[in-house]
């Protein structure tokens, strides 16, 4: 009896030891995912503050969390600002994502189909091609691009920075394909069979099922659009053409940096970007599980 009894108390006290292991390992990650949370927001924080303070309270020491007085006619203040047509820039700025967004999509979504659910000869081999454009920084294909929009004569507008969207992106290809390959293949097989064509079999059968993915597509692209300084501010000549990612500048002047209004303003044009990923985060976060379950 007195063998049964130590066991069992043995047994428990392993048990209790690994129930304690296991409620101290939980709290040790939401330790780290706090910590990283919080240090993800402190520079959102900071931009809010920054943006209610007077000038002279942006660059203080000890710092101030606390504007005296809040400034919230800053908000006006930066939307009223010289240089800062803030409608004119937000139509320019949804324009080109708009755009850009819509032809990736499409381009991207047909070019995967046809490497996931086609056979066509060299299909691997130019998978392979897409996928080394990868590797190439964007800085070596910079100088070789502008000179072929320019000898093109297309320097000056949003043509250089919508045009090539339209002919696919290789991480979006690559992205969707993943995607693809996890439909069951007897969805494609059956309407075959049946006489479908391919073009068919992707518009009513395909595309639908690709509704996660193609939301993780629209948010990533749409908000890179958004966020484009540099495109921009190489290609467009004219300044009222110019995103809000560009107009921003105009807070810098020449002797000084109107540093309140300028986050003001930044916050208010982040906000946009804010709003689509909380509409979409459900579709954004199942299209990020399920792409690439399978390779």
């Amino acid at each position: 009896m007195s063998v049964r009894t130590g066991s069992r108390v043995s047994w428990l006290s392993e048990r209790g030891t690994r129930a304690f292991r296991g409620r101290l390992g939980t709290i040790l990650r939401q330790l780290v995912l706090g910590t990283v949370a919080v240090s993800y927001l402190i520079p959102i924080v900071w931009l809010v503050i920054t943006s209610l303070k007077p000038l002279n309270q942006v660059f203080t020491r000890p710092l101030k969390w606390i504007p005296e007085p809040i400034m919230w006619r800053n908000y006006l203040a930066a939307m009223t600002h010289e240089g800062f047509d803030f409608v004119r820039l937000l139509g320019n700025s949804v324009f080109y994502a708009t755009l850009a967004t819509l032809g990736a999509l499409i381009s991207c979504t047909l070019v995967a189909y046809g490497f996931a659910r086609m056979e066509f000869w060299g299909r691997d081999v130019w998978f392979v091609v897409l996928l080394a454009t990868m590797m190439l920084p964007g800085v070596v294909t910079l100088i070789p691009t502008y000179i072929l929009f320019r000898l093109l004569d297309m320097v000056g507008g949003y043509a250089p920075l919508i045009v090539p969207s339209w002919f696919g992106s290789a991480f979006y290809i690559f992205m969707l394909r993943q995607f693809m390959l996890t439909l069951p293949w007897e969805l494609t097989e059956s309407a075959k069979v049946d006489g479908a064509s391919e073009l068919t079999i992707f518009w009513r059968i395909i595309l639908p099922l690709l509704t996660p993915a193609l939301m993780v597509v629209v948010v990533f692209y749409w908000l890179s659009c958004w966020n484009d300084f540099m495109g921009p501010l190489i290609y467009i000549a004219d300044f009222e053409d110019y995103p809000l990612s560009v107009g921003l500048y105009s807070f810098m002047t020449k002797y000084d940096i109107e540093w309140n209004l300028l986050m003001a303003a930044a916050l208010v044009v982040t906000l946009p970007m804010a709003i689509i990923f909380f509409l979409a985060q459900r579709q954004f976060i199942e299209g990020i599980t399920l792409t690439g379950i399978k390779g």
